[in-house]
C-alpha cells in the first residue's frame, strides 16, 4: 500500500511538471513560429564617384566607423590640377564677357553717332528745300523785273546760279540722309550682333554661368577623392590595399547600417494567415540562445520566386519532380522590426534566428517577458 502511494506520489509531481512545462511554453506550441530566419540590415556598397590610385586607406576590416569618417582617399593631384584649370578658365570668361561689356558700350556709342548724323542730314534736306524756295523766288522776280530793266542780265544769271546750285544742295542733303540711315542700321546690326555675342548680363550669362558649373565640378570631382562613411556601421570584406585603383561607380567595400538591423522569418504558408501588422515577435539568435529580444510584424512578403516554369534550356520551363502525395508547404518572408537590443548583443548579418509570432497581439499591451525558444525548437 505504501509502495502505491510512493508510485502515486511520484507520478503526480511528474505528471505535475509536464503540466507545467507544457503551460510555460504553450505559446511555443500553439502560435506560429519557424526556425528559418535571418538577421539582416541594409549594406550600403560604396562606390567612388571619381578613378584613380588609393593613396591613404583609413578603415580596417570588420572595424566601426561613424557617418563622416573618412573611409579611403584617391589621389587628388589630378583633380587639383584640373580645379585649376576650370578656376583659370572661368577667369578668361570673367575678362572676355567685361571685353564684350565694352564692345556693346562702344557699338551703343555708335549707334547714337549715326542716329544724330541722320539727325543733321534731314536737318541739311530742310534748309536746302528753305535755299531753293528763297532762291526760286528770287529767281523769278529777277525775271519779272528784267523786261521793265529795273535789273540786269547778269543779276538774273546770279539768281538762277543760286538756285542750281540750292537744288544741288538738296539732292545731295537726300543722298547724305540716306547713307545717314543705312550707316544707322549698320551699327544698329553690329550693336545687335555684340548683344548676341555677349549673351545674358550679370550672373544669368550662359558663358559665365557654364564656367562657373566647370568650376563647381572640378571642386566636386576633388571633394570626390575623400570617400567617407555615409552613415554609422561597420566595414566588412574589405579587400582595398593602398595603390588599389579605384573606379568611377564600381562599389569598393560594403558597409553595415548599425541603425538598419531587422529579422527576416521565413514562415510557412499554412500558418501566415494569422499573423499581422503589429503582432509581437520573440526572436532567439542562435548565437545568443538564452537571450531571446522582442519586436512586432512589421510586413509580410508579397510574393516569392517562382521555380516551376522558370525559363530553362533552350527556352523550355523547368518543371521539378514532385510526388503525388506530399505537398510542401512553401515559405513566405516575414519581416521583423527588432526593439530595444541590448548592448551585449552583437547582431551580424545573415546569422540564424528563430522567431515566434504571438497573434492577436496587435492591440495587446502585454509586455509579459518571454523566455528563450527551447533548445528543441531553436
Amino acid at each position: 500500500m505504501k509502495l502505491s502511494r510512493k508510485y502515486l506520489l511520484t507520478g503526480g509531481v511528474v505528471l505535475i511538471a509536464v503540466a507545467a512545462v507544457l503551460l510555460k511554453y504553450w505559446d511555443y506550441v500553439v502560435n506560429p513560429w519557424t526556425r528559418d530566419g535571418q538577421v539582416r540590415a541594409e549594406v550600403i556598397q560604396i562606390t567612388p564617384r571619381v578613378s584613380g590610385p588609393i593613396v591613404k586607406l583609413a578603415v580596417k576590416d570588420n572595424r566601426f566607423v561613424q557617418a563622416g569618417d573618412l573611409l579611403f582617399e584617391i589621389d587628388p593631384r589630378t583633380f587639383e590640377a584640373s580645379m585649376e584649370q576650370a578656376q583659370a578658365q572661368y577667369d578668361e570668361t570673367g575678362d572676355n564677357y567685361l571685353a564684350e561689356e565694352k564692345q556693346v558700350e562702344a557699338a551703343e556709342a555708335q549707334v547714337e553717332v549715326s542716329r544724330a548724323t541722320v539727325l543733321q542730314a534731314q536737318s541739311a534736306i530742310k534748309e536746302a528745300a528753305a535755299a531753293i524756295e528763297k532762291n526760286k523766288a528770287e529767281l523769278g522776280r529777277q525775271r519779272e523785273l528784267l523786261p521793265q530793266k529795273a535789273t540786269s542780265q547778269k543779276s538774273v544769271d546770279r539768281a538762277k546760279a543760286n538756285y542750281t546750285v540750292s537744288v544741288e544742295k538738296h539732292k545731295g542733303a537726300i543722298a547724305g540722309l540716306t547713307q545717314s540711315r543705312a550707316s544707322l542700321a549698320q551699327t544698329e546690326a553690329d550693336l545687335a550682333e555684340t548683344r548676341a555675342n555677349l549673351g545674358a548680363l550679370g550672373d544669368a550669362n550662359a558663358s559665365i554661368r557654364e564656367a562657373r558649373a566647370a568650376v563647381r565640378q572640378a571642386e566636386l570631382n576633388l571633394e570626390f577623392t575623400q570617400v567617407r562613411a555615409p552613415v554609422d556601421g561597420y566595414v566588412t570584406n574589405l579587400n582595398l590595399r593602398l595603390g588599389s585603383q579605384a573606379v568611377t561607380n564600381q562599389p569598393a567595400l560594403a558597409l553595415v547600417d548599425i541603425n538598419s538591423y531587422w529579422i527576416d522569418g521565413f514562415f510557412k504558408e499554412t500558418t501566415t494567415g494569422n499573423i499581422h501588422h503589429g503582432d509581437r515577435a520573440i526572436i532567439t539568435l542562435m548565437t545568443y540562445p538564452d537571450t531571446p529580444l522582442e519586436g512586432y510584424v512589421d510586413s509580410i512578403g508579397w510574393g516569392i520566386a517562382q521555380q516551376d516554369g522558370s525559363t530553362g534550356f533552350e527556352l523550355l520551363p523547368n518543371v521539378s519532380a514532385t510526388f503525388e502525395w506530399i505537398r510542401l508547404a512553401q515559405r513566405v518572408p516575414v519581416r521583423i522590426h527588432l526593439q530595444a537590443v541590448p548592448e551585449e548583443i552583437k547582431l551580424r548579418v545573415g546569422t540564424t534566428a528563430s522567431v515566434l509570432v504571438m497573434t492577436g497581439s496587435a492591440e495587446d499591451d502585454n509586455n509579459t517577458p518571454v523566455p528563450p525558444v527551447p533548445a528543441a525548437l531553436q
